[in-house]
This record gives structure tokens, sequence and C-alpha cells, in this order.
């Protein structure tokens, strides 16, 4: 059964664009456990969305499930007002896609965060923090933001932005 941290490790290991990497080198990035990767990896091998050496994100599985099933398993409710880090139509590439109202602006709570708007949980604990230091990353998780929060229009432009960065083969 997947847990939220999967997807946030699927997503960092597409940062890598194909090339070899080491497991502790993941869980440095994303603030887990080298252990916690590995139990995370022998999970997603078993779903189909990397490879037997673990090596290779299945692509067209992670997109498929990123695009029809990332909602319903994890989604995204929104909560208070709170400081935090802005996501999904509020950051790149989105922002750029999409006129949002700055009032209504969506984060992930966060104590060092320098905006203010309403909640929405990451799929994982340390997000705030490590899109923070990794631009690719934090992309990639607002664009599944967007998908988690299901607006038509939103999701249609995201599932694009989605396809041109899995394409990096």
């Amino acid at each position: 059964m997947l847990k939220q941290q999967d997807i946030l490790i699927l997503l960092k290991i597409v940062t890598y664009r194909g090339n070899p990497f080491a497991m502790k080198d993941v869980a440095a990035a994303l603030n887990i456990s080298a252990s916690e990767v590995s139990a995370s990896l022998e999970r997603c091998k078993c779903c189909g969305l990397i490879d037997a050496s673990k090596q290779k994100v299945q692509r067209l599985a992670l997109e498929e499930f990123l695009v029809h099933g990332l909602k319903y398993v994890f989604p995204a409710i929104l909560g208070r007002r709170v400081r935090g880090v802005p996501t999904a139509h509020y950051v790149s590439p989105m922002k750029e896609l999409i006129v949002a109202d700055e009032n209504e602006m969506l984060v992930w709570p966060h104590a060092r965060g320098n905006h203010r708007g309403y909640s929405i949980a990451p799929l994982y604990k340390t997000v705030p923090e490590v899109v923070l230091h990794d631009n690719e990353l934090y992309h990639l998780l607002a664009i599944v933001d967007c998908l988690r929060l299901g607006r038509r229009r939103e999701v249609e432009l995201a599932k694009e932005e989605l396809k041109k960065r899995l394409a990096y083969e």
C-alpha cells in the first residue's frame, strides 16, 4: 500500500533525469531516513511505479496515477489561513499559466514561510522545508497539488506540465 512519502520520493528521483542515484542521497535531500526510502522503493516496485532495479521511475504509470488517482488517495483538503510556503497555481510553472487571486493563496504550513494563505497538507511533512532548497522538486510538487485540488482547468494545465517534466529521455 502506497504512502504519501512514496510520491515525494518518486518525484525526487524524476529530478535526477535518469542518472544513477544512491538511496542515501535521496534520503538526505528529503530529510527522510535511508531505511524509509528503501521501504518506499520496495512499495513502488510492487505497485509498478519503479523498475526492478529501483533506479528508473515508470513514468507513464506514475503519470497515470498522479493524474487519475492521487486526488482520491491523498486529497488536498483546504484548511485555515496560516503562514507557509506557496503551492499549486501560486508557484511556477503554474502561476504563469493561471491568473490567481493572491488573497486566496494556497500554502503548505511552515513557520519560516513568508506568505499567508489557506493551508493544504503537503504530501509529506518534510516538503515545506525541502522545497526551500530544491526548485525543480518544488515545481513538480506544485503541479501535483494542482492535480490534487481537482479543478478542471488547473488539472488540464497541470497534466501538460507534468508530461513535459516526466519526458526527460
